[in-house]
């Protein structure tokens, strides 16, 4: 066998660092697979890790959805739990916060006073009736403007394909940790248009989506992970029939 000089080794070494550096992450033969021990999604053009990501939360029984979303000009800051049969959770815009509870069809809300405060200079009556439906589950009736709205917030599906789009032609872009999930990233216009982070390990959920336009950025955990919905007692609930008192949030 010819022994090599250390000079010509050096130079040898070098040489195959550089053309491993040039290939394929695919081939394992100058380092670590970065698709070992993964789903393998990672692997697939753009279109289909985000087609995957799509099909995982879809499917999902349940979600932990957190974060800010901005739209129409007004920034909301969610907390939601989030199920086919409803969900349960905080919304707060305008520094003021309220909660939410679906069951099935019936929904309910709960703020303090301060939000049903009528303008910055309520009445007597005014601050009477605020006062009474603080802390208090108001039933929101399905004929009120304002259901369809509130429910969205609630319901997984809706809320879900409202968010998770990106937009632009997609790519994919750098792997990643998402609360100690390992990710790919897919970019919608080269990042301008999005950025969702899909796990690597287990299904291919969204973990992570940075909004096109910086309209927000939201986690998504606990996917699949039940929790239980009870609706309030009676003496926690006021019911207004067909329209909800008008208040400040």
């Amino acid at each position: 066998m010819t022994a090599f000089p250390p000079a010509a080794r050096a130079r040898r070494a070098a040489l195959l660092g550089v053309v491993c550096a040039g290939l394929a992450a695919g081939l394992t033969a100058c380092g670590e697979d970065p698709d070992e021990g993964t789903n393998g999604v990672g692997k697939l053009s753009a279109s289909a890790i985000e087609g995957r990501a799509r099909e995982a939360a879809r499917d999902a029984e349940a979600v932990r959805l957190s974060g800010t979303v901005v739209s129409k000009g007004r920034s909301y800051k969610l907390d939601m739990r989030l199920k086919k049969g409803g969900g349960t959770g905080s919304v707060t815009s305008k520094g003021s916060t309220f909660e939410l509870l679906r069951i099935d069809d019936e929904l309910f809300m709960k703020a303090g006073a301060a939000f049903w405060d009528h303008g910055s200079a309520p009445s007597k009556s005014d601050d009477a009736a605020a006062g009474k439906l603080e802390d208090k589950y108001v039933k929101v009736p399905d004929g009120d403007p304002a259901y369809d709205q509130l429910r969205g917030f609630t319901d997984k599906d809706i809320l879900l394909d409202g968010l998770l789009g990106l937009h632009g032609e997609l790519s994919k872009g750098a792997r990643d940790e998402v609360g100690g999930i390992r990710t790919i990233q897919v970019n919608g216009g080269k990042g301008a248009g999005g950025k969702l982070a899909v796990a690597l390990q287990g299904r291919p959920y969204p973990l992570q989506l940075e909004r096109a336009g910086g309209a927000g950025v939201v986690r998504l955990a606990d996917w699949d992970r039940d929790f239980a919905l009870a609706a309030p007692d009676k003496d926690e609930t006021v019911d207004y029939g067909q329209q909800l008192p008008r208040g400040s949030g």
